[in-house]
């Protein structure tokens, strides 16, 4: 956003960022977090500390002394973060029209070195590839209209926390101990519900939906999920009905205990299901609105029951959609989904749920291409999670306004090209004042709150 553009929701930023940061310490601090977050806002190429401290400055000798308090606000000060996301949370839960999902996802950061917290050789759905990088859990709420990030904790791997002399140097607590990425999606989710969060659909790709204890831990917790599968999953195909075998009397050995169907089915992968379906089980099925026309694709679905480690005698999992996508013109199936959603769920309406995962990308997009989420140039655990925190308020207030105000010509959203709306001549009032002179008292704490540039 430019500087008029903030100028023009003044009041709201205002009223919005109050709400974020009320009881977050002395006025001091809060006036830092304020100023962080519409640093992030403002427009510029780079959102870390010291080009974000030269645009908020009124004047270039104040900028050093604004780096330093934004530097000690985002890794210094030991304020609770998890007390900013839950007002975001319940804020977003109240105002944020049509929610009816919860998007877990991951993201990478790419670095160099080997000192910034988390950073390993991993791989990065991100990136795509393997690369030195973080990379960060995300939980997501949205619906057609909007969404918001509500969560965020950096994915730390083995190689981190079995070295706790690294741990402590990057300021890591020592609470934190190794845990898979879909653990820490749960405990987002967990915290999350804890703060009001309704029931809601749970989406998530592949690299979730895959691992059956995630989606038995999502059904244990009474949430519906509609994941992503890979293709080399195992199933029971439709109308297979796999039991325990009827022991035989006096049969000798060991009793048999792998699951079977008496009518002869097996498990079987389900691209190979997929592909031995009629081409009349697929059908075209329309579902958004695109930049490039109506979204389309062919579809089809039916109720299976996985088979995960059915070798290894598992029981079968419970019945659920698995949904297959076929693009026209592709040698062969592109996703497939295993869904817990009632048997009764229409197709279209799979297909539109399955699709809301478009949101979370966005949020990436805006997170990184607009606020600055990707950034950072610390090396810590509290400013890592500090500025992610403060990345998901300022995408939160833009997120609400798109939403509840969605633009007209001559206003903040205009059409690329548009004349802008003349702003009225304002003396600027930055979020920070100057650092006083050697021996001047700071009158810091008894100035009201002024969060955004005129």
């Amino acid at each position: 956003m430019t500087p008029a553009q903030l100028h023009q929701l003044d009041r709201e930023l205002s009223e919005y960022l109050d709400s974020m940061t009320v009881g977050m310490g002395r006025t001091e601090r809060r006036r830092a977090l304020g100023g962080y977050v519409t640093g992030l806002l403002l427009d510029g190429e780079r959102k870390s500390i010291e080009p974000m401290a030269a645009r908020l400055a009124h004047s270039p000798d104040q900028t050093e002394a604004l780096r330093q308090r934004l530097q000690q606000c985002v890794s210094g000060a030991a304020w609770d973060d998890t007390r900013v996301r839950c007002r975001l949370t319940q804020k977003l839960e109240r105002e944020l029209p049509a929610l009816e999902a919860l998007l877990i996802d991951d993201t990478g950061f790419p670095k160099k070195g080997v000192h910034s917290v988390g950073v390993a050789r991993q791989y990065s759905g991100t990136l795509g590839r393997t690369d030195n990088c973080q990379v960060a859990v995300s939980l997501h709420m949205a619906g057609e209209k909007g969404s918001g990030c509500i969560g965020m904790r950096l994915y730390l791997p083995e190689e981190w926390t079995t070295d706790r002399r690294r741990m402590r140097a990057a300021g890591v607590p020592q609470e934190v101990h190794f845990e898979r990425k879909w653990e820490l999606a749960l405990e987002l989710l967990d915290e999350a519900r804890g703060w009001g969060v309704r029931e809601k659909l749970v989406l998530a790709d592949f690299g979730y939906g895959s691992c059956r204890d995630f989606r038995e831990a999502l059904r244990n917790r009474g949430l519906h999920f509609l994941v992503g599968v890979q293709g080399n999953t195992n199933v029971w195909p439709p109308g297979a009905g796999p039991q325990l075998p009827h022991r035989v009397p006096h049969q000798m050995g060991r009793p048999r205990t792998r699951y079977v169907d008496e009518s002869g089915h097996r498990p079987v992968l389900i691209e190979q299901l997929a592909r031995n379906l009629p081409r009349s089980a697929f059908h075209v099925v329309r579902w958004r609105q695109g930049s490039r026309g109506m979204q389309s694709s062919r579809f089809a679905a039916m109720r299976v029951q996985t088979a995960e480690h059915h070798v290894w005698r598992e029981p079968p999992g419970e019945e659920v959609w698995l949904l297959v996508e076929w693009p026209r013109g592709e040698a062969g199936p592109t996703k497939y989904h295993l869904s817990s959603l009632p048997k009764d769920t229409p197709l279209k309406e799979l297909v539109r749920l399955s699709k809301l995962r478009w949101r979370v990308e966005r949020d990436y997009q805006e997170l990184k291409g607009e606020v600055g989420l990707d950034h950072f140039e610390g090396r810590s655990w509290r400013g890592f999670h500090h500025h992610a925190t403060l990345c998901m308020v300022a995408h939160g207030f833009l997120a609400l306004h798109r939403a509840l105000f969605p633009p007209e010509p001559g206003t903040l959203g205009a059409a690329p090209g548009a004349a802008a709306a003349p702003t009225p001549a304002a003396s600027p009032h930055w979020p920070l004042p100057s650092v006083p002179a050697p021996g001047q008292r700071s009158r810091a704490s008894e100035s009201s709150v002024t969060h955004v540039t005129g």
